[in-house]
């Protein structure tokens, strides 16, 4: 197996198209958790020409609603969201200046051309390993719409969060690279 690439934050456009589909990633630096409801109130904000609660240039987004934290934690369990109930909103939100977005499963096709434009990533961290990956937050703190709760939009400092680049700034789709060989015509 390849070592793990190590990147940190803030996360570049140039930084996310040397990275390709199936590469194994270590992020330390601050992700902005975002779920579903935070995207909508996001989306409609930017419709009303409203600011954002974050600057999304060069950020990594991780779609998240996190369990609470036990005393002496920063974070309760940490698991990844399905991100296709971001899709409707992700090309906005790309447009903001992400560069790279963390969850689980499949993008929508419209997603993919958005990330091709924009020069995005989008990496999976694995879902079940949410007691795991919350070790390697260190700081948790809400940064808009609290009243959301595990929704909100959040800053995390986080060290060496495992992922894997699933879909790669050209589109290249590891989900689909990595079952080809196993398909029967």
């Amino acid at each position: 197996m390849a070592e793990s690439i190590r990147i940190t934050t803030p996360f570049t456009e140039e930084m996310s198209r040397k990275l390709k589909a199936g590469d194994s990633v270590l992020i330390t630096g601050t992700i902005i958790s975002a779920r579903d409801a935070a995207h909508k109130a996001m989306t409609e904000a930017l419709a009303k020409g409203e600011p954002l609660p974050v600057d999304w240039h060069d950020q990594i987004v991780y779609y998240l609603g996190p369990t609470p934290a036990k005393p002496g934690d920063p974070i309760g369990s940490a698991g990844p969201t399905t991100s296709g109930r971001m899709d409707a909103y992700t090309p906005t939100m790309l447009e903001q200046g992400i560069k790279g977005m963390v969850g689980k499963g499949s993008r929508s096709t419209a997603v993919v051309e958005s990330m091709k434009k924009n020069g995005v990533t989008y990496f999976a961290a694995v879902g079940g390993a949410a007691a795991l990956i919350a070790k390697s937050v260190k700081k948790y703190e809400v940064v808009g719409y609290p009243e959301l709760g595990p929704e909100a939009v959040a800053k995390l400092t986080v060290e060496d969060f495992p992922c894997i680049v699933v879909i790669d700034s050209e589109g290249n789709n590891f989900y689909e690279m990595g079952q080809k060989p196993y398909r029967k015509l």
